[in-house]
């Protein structure tokens, strides 16, 4: 597997754990992060012996505080709008991956950072999380996704009033809103995240990649999530996968899957 200079990559029991690494920054995301990322996913996606991935920071302190501010310096419009588009893109492949992926928030995950938790299927959070979306204190709005998925967890009136409050909440507080699913102890983050993966790899893969594809079909223009799940429902059916989950079923046996 290649090795990143801002990621360090561990594949283990079909579990590949990314870890942002720049600590020094608190895990911002800059350039640099992203192309690694996109490169990291293209692998996810190709890597048969990647069944599910984690995405954490490295440290105790942060998951990902958001971005490079750096790196916005003399930025004019059509260099932001190029900014923002990278992001989606990246983004965009988190959220569509086939297999399953978790946020492992230890920490900060302010701007970019919550919008890389938000992209991710699930999100586990420590004790110490901390999310916020503070773009508006820098005078701009979100870039990477954030208006649209975190209404899409919370609903409008809450989403608006954090962006445009820029307040930051704890993981309590994140938990009972929806914006992520669990609370854990930090020191147990990890490992948790690790519990989850394996319980949905231990479906059948075809069955829960139509499952991602199915829920986000809800969220695309011009598309009718209904018809999307009549379809992939249909397309399920057709699979050794099925056969073989209902006759475990039937005969009183855990079902053996291969993703066909």
């Amino acid at each position: 597997m290649k090795q990143f200079s801002t990621l360090i990559t561990e594949l283990s029991e079909g579990i590949l754990l990314i870890t942002i690494n720049r600590e020094e920054k608190m895990n911002a995301l800059n350039k640099a992060v992203i192309g690694d990322l996109d490169e990291m996913m293209e692998e996810v996606y190709a890597n048969a012996e990647i069944k599910g991935v984690i995405i954490t920071g490295k440290g105790a302190k942060s998951f990902v505080a958001g971005a490079d501010i750096a790196e916005f310096q003399g930025m004019d419009k059509a260099a932001g709008m190029a900014m923002a588009k990278r992001g989606h893109a990246v983004f965009n492949k988190i959220e569509q991956c086939p297999k399953p992926v978790i946020a492992a928030v230890n920490g900060f995950a302010l701007g970019g950072g919550c919008e890389l938790a938000m992209a991710c299927h699930l999100r586990i959070a420590s004790e110490n999380a901390r999310f916020g979306q503070p773009e508006v204190n820098l005078g701009i709005i979100p870039g990477y996704g954030g208006t649209q998925r975190l209404t899409q967890l919370v609903g409008k009136g809450k989403a608006l009033e954090l962006l445009m409050t820029a307040d930051m909440i704890d993981a309590s507080c994140a938990e009972k809103l929806g914006l992520i699913n669990k609370v854990v102890q930090t020191v147990e983050l990890i490992e948790v995240s690790k519990v989850i993966i394996k319980k949905i790899t231990s479906k059948a893969p075809f069955a829960i990649a139509k499952v991602i594809q199915s829920v986000y079909a809800h969220f695309k223009d011009g598309i009718d999530g209904f018809d999307t799940e009549i379809d992939l429902f249909g397309s399920c059916v057709a699979t050794e996968d099925f056969k073989e989950g209902t006759l475990a079923f039937l005969e009183k046996r855990k079902a053996t899957f291969n993703g066909k």
